[in-house]
């Protein structure tokens, strides 16, 4: 750190909430992107709150797909997701004109990778079949799947592009553009999941049809498509290009190999993490519809309470980028405990919650008679739920500290440490799930005791990584020289 950044430390206000790295600086800039998040899992929410007044199998169906879907996209989202570190970093080091273009690399990757994902959808049904799922669980699984494929170029896109708003603070921006179009996906789940008609004289005029889980899926995918073009529109405006260089839509070699190289094990961390709660839940999904609805209704619920806190994760990553940009660990490391400090206030609430009041986080799933399925079935889900809800409140504390502790070695660059955990701690968590269901026959609750333990698990293991302190002198973005950097020491 330098003797100018440490003198301005010294010299500014030392409480909790005014110093830097403080709850005033991480709140800023988490608030909006606590929304921002949960725009996206409200999205993927309503679908299956919607969904089970349709159907309760529906609603399962949705959500193992949606858990399979987004497994297969996690990967190409990691490296997008990632061009927000190379943001902040360049926009703590004063390199403004750099932003633009690194924005530019992580389109061109989406763009890239997009026909590999939609290649996925002829073989929707095959992948279901493969996991032993009922025929008819497939039909419904496998249409939600393929439609949701055609919105993931879409998803890339709004990733890459929203990082330019994001990696420099102004998050606020991604909060209302994420808004809109959550809420325009809520309307169109309504109408094309249940249908609209409109009366037209004499006769009625179908808007939308009633496509049940179809129509979930083509909502959801024309919100992503139109929020993408959005943030498009406004990245070329044309004060950005002049600060910025965001007209400069050049696909830079060493740059691009800079994200690949960095942002590849984010990714892949990414993908090791939503493959162990896939396999997961897959596998739970064979011991009974009971047990399959009843852990997909809790992991929605759980997704929507904890986003929150993956929200105040971003934040961290970005601050910690900021700051190392500026060479001054010491904040970016402040930043990250005040984060912690607020995500496990918000957790305290969340697990009282869950604890005392479950009905409240149910009462959306269960309100009313469904328009089809076993009422009998149906009084089981809840019954099993409440139980798995208190699984939830057990190890929300633990979960929050991974998430903040990742947050901040991903915005300092230490992704292959989080890469190398990850890939044991998903094998483990795989294994550990099979063998509960296949060998020992320890049933639901077995397993939801392994994910909880596996929770824990991972939450001291990066604390441990973040008090080791190595990510304090690492940087993603290249060295701010006058020369040239030799091809030999690009990534060094």
């Amino acid at each position: 750190m330098s003797e100018t950044n440490t003198a301005n430390e010294t010299l500014s206000p030392t409480g909790w909430w005014s110093r830097p790295g403080g709850g005033r600086e991480v709140l800023s800039v988490a608030a909006p992107l606590v929304v921002s998040s949960l725009s996206w899992t409200v999205m993927t929410f309503v679908d299956r709150m919607f969904l089970n007044h349709w159907s309760g199998a529906a609603m399962a169906a949705a959500f193992v797909a949606s858990m399979i879907w987004f497994a297969a996209l996690c990967l190409p989202l990691g490296i997008c997701s990632y061009t927000s570190t190379f943001v902040a970093q360049y926009h703590g080091s004063a390199q403004p004109r750099r932003i633009g273009p690194a924005v530019w690399q992580g389109v061109w990757f989406a763009l890239a990778a997009s026909p590999f994902l939609l290649a996925a959808i002829p073989f929707a049904d095959a992948i279901f079949l493969a996991a032993g799922h009922a025929p008819s669980d497939v039909e419904l699984e496998g249409r939600y799947f393929a439609i949701l494929c055609y919105g993931a170029p879409g998803m890339l896109l709004a990733q890459s592009l929203s990082s330019f708003y994001s990696g420099r603070g102004k998050t606020v921006v991604v909060m209302i553009v994420d808004s809109v179009f959550a809420i325009l996906n809520v309307l169109l789940d309504w109408w094309w999941i249940f249908g609209l008609t409109v009366a037209w004289g004499d006769e009625t005029l179908e808007v939308f049809p009633a496509w049940g889980i179809a129509g979930a899926g083509w909502a959801t995918v024309t919100a992503t498509w139109l929020k993408a073009a959005t943030y498009l529109l406004i990245f070329v405006l044309p004060r950005y290009r002049a600060e910025f260089g965001t007209g400069h839509a050049i696909f830079d070699v060493k740059l691009f190999r800079r994200l690949l190289y960095f942002g590849g094990p984010a990714g892949v961390q990414m993908l090791l993490d939503v493959l162990g709660f896939t396999v997961f839940v897959v596998l739970v999904g064979r011991l009974g519809s009971v047990e399959n609805e009843a852990t997909s209704l809790t992991f929605s619920i759980s997704s929507l309470a904890f986003m929150p806190v993956f929200g105040i994760g971003l934040a961290v990553s970005i601050l910690v980028g900021q700051h190392l940009g500026e060479d001054r660990d010491r904040v970016a490391a402040q930043a990250t405990w005040t984060a912690l400090h607020v995500s496990w206030a918000y957790m305290a609430l969340v697990s009282i919650g869950l604890v005392f009041f479950p009905q409240l986080f149910l009462s959306g799933f269960f309100a009313g008679e469904p328009m089809s399925g076993d009422l009998t079935t149906r009084a089981a889900v809840e019954s099993t739920a409440l139980v798995l809800l208190r699984f939830v409140a057990a190890y929300n504390f633990l979960d929050a500290m991974a998430i903040v502790f990742v947050s901040a070695l991903k915005g300092a660059g230490d992704t292959r440490f989080i890469l190398l955990t990850s890939l044991v701690m998903a094998l483990a968590l795989g294994l550990l799930t099979w063998l509960m269901v296949d060998v020992a026959h320890a049933g639901l609750y077995g397993c939801w005791g392994v994910i909880s333990a596996w929770v824990g698990t991972i939450g001291m293991v990066f604390l441990l990584r973040f008090l080791n302190g190595s990510w304090r002198s690492m940087r993603v973005i290249e060295p701010k020289l006058v020369e040239p950097e030799s091809d030999a020491g690009e990534f060094a």
